[in-house]
């Protein structure tokens, strides 16, 4: 990028066989709004390639990543917030997100065919079975998301105890929230 601003690289290019579900970038959100005008899934460098390594890490074991959303520009945060201003949903803009900083990302898993793989919930599905913790519903889904877990925090990131599906790069607490819209 120029002009001293930070970088953002894409995620489709550095993992190719990522299987990019942008929810944001279609009405199959939580929202049930378009949030962003392009779909595009991006990170800081420094998480992107944190991320490269999860992505081999389960290739190795026949699986692929799910990108549900990854850096997410202030000015969708804050039409996110103008809809749905409750915290237990969606990050204040005044404070901002992992997400606004290019440091998160919202992942699932997918077998070799790209076939999204069962998960305890649905993505975005907040409530007890969002959460790490629960231990109710299909013991297949449960260990998709211990096997998710396990690889990303492998990797680098930290989970968010109650989504399964949100991980954070820590070093990204320090990075500026940022306001760039996809080429």
């Amino acid at each position: 990028m120029s002009g001293g601003e930070p970088e953002l690289v894409d995620l489709a290019a550095l993992i190719p066989d990522a299987v990019l579900d942008l929810r944001y970038a279609t009405r199959d959100n939580f929202l049930g709004e378009v949030v962003y005008g392009a779909a595009a899934a991006r990170l800081r460098r420094p998480a992107a390639e944190k991320l490269v390594g999860v992505a081999a890490a389960l290739r190795a074991r026949g699986l692929r990543l799910v990108i549900y959303d990854a850096y997410r520009p202030l000015s969708a945060q804050r039409r996110m917030w103008a809809l749905k201003p409750d915290r237990r949903y969606v990050a204040d803009p005044a404070r901002g997100s992992q997400h606004n900083r290019g440091a998160a990302v919202d992942a699932a898993l997918a077998d070799e065919s790209g076939r999204a793989l069962p998960m305890p919930s649905a993505f975005d599905e907040f409530g007890p079975r969002a959460a790490h913790s629960y231990a109710g519903g299909d013991p297949a889904a449960r260990e998709n998301r211990r096997t998710l877990r396990e690889a990303m925090e492998a990797g680098g990131f930290l989970a968010l105890e109650e989504e399964w599906w949100h991980y954070a790069d820590p070093g990204g607490r320090a990075w500026p929230l940022l306001d760039v819209t996809p080429p």
